[in-house]
């Protein structure tokens, strides 16, 4: 499991008043999803909701998952606020499972786990996907660490495309590479290093 610890530690994190990450949607998933016709999507990592709030707002039909309850929280309130509506799921990835070829677009970003979970949480989303679905994984890049700013310290946590692309057995790629992310800083503009990766489903 991703462990109680780690949602403790996490519940924590999101526990003030204020979102801790943006309320706005992820730049690349804006750019991605932009050209694809609305059905059901799957965010896996969810947050406090941002993407899927995003992606209701456009006329997704969205379940988000996520181990903080307190995230989850904040992720109603960010709907209501933007005046949609979205499936919330408390779950441990690593046992979560969701229905199969159901989901038109699956999302995974910023899931920064070790190698093993990710294979794990990854073959879950692949299954996920519905034929002719799309599959969108954004994380933060391994040479990130030494090359880009911000993003986990931790290289354990860190993955290259090959590395998803490897995770994504039955899916066609689209898309796999390092992207560069302008970050806005106290002393100014920093760029951080991401992973990208597009796949589909065959139909």
């Amino acid at each position: 499991m991703l462990g109680s610890m780690d949602r403790e530690e996490w519940n924590r994190r999101y526990g003030g008043r204020e979102f801790l990450w943006a309320t706005e949607p992820n730049r690349f998933l804006v750019t991605e999803a932009a050209g694809l016709e609305p059905g059901r999507a799957l965010d896996l990592a969810c947050g406090e909701g941002r993407n899927a709030v995003w992606l209701a707002a456009r006329g997704w039909r969205v379940t988000g998952v996520d181990f903080s309850d307190v995230a989850l929280d904040k992720a109603r309130q960010l709907a209501d606020t933007r005046g949609v509506e979205a499936e919330w799921v408390a779950a441990d990835l690593l046992e979560y499972q969701p229905e199969s070829r159901a989901f038109d677009l699956v999302i995974v970003f910023y899931l920064q786990v070790p190698a093993a979970e990710r294979r794990t949480i990854l073959r879950a989303a692949v299954e996920a996907v519905a034929p002719d679905g799309t599959f969108l994984l954004v994380a933060h890049d391994r040479t990130n660490l030494e090359h880009g700013h911000g993003g986990p310290q931790e290289p354990t946590v860190l993955y290259t495309a090959e590395d998803v692309v490897a995770d994504l057995d039955g899916l066609q790629i689209e898309r796999a590479e390092r992207i560069e992310r302008p970050v806005q800083t106290p002393e100014g503009e920093r760029v951080a290093l991401d992973v990208l990766v597009r796949a589909v489903q065959p139909a």
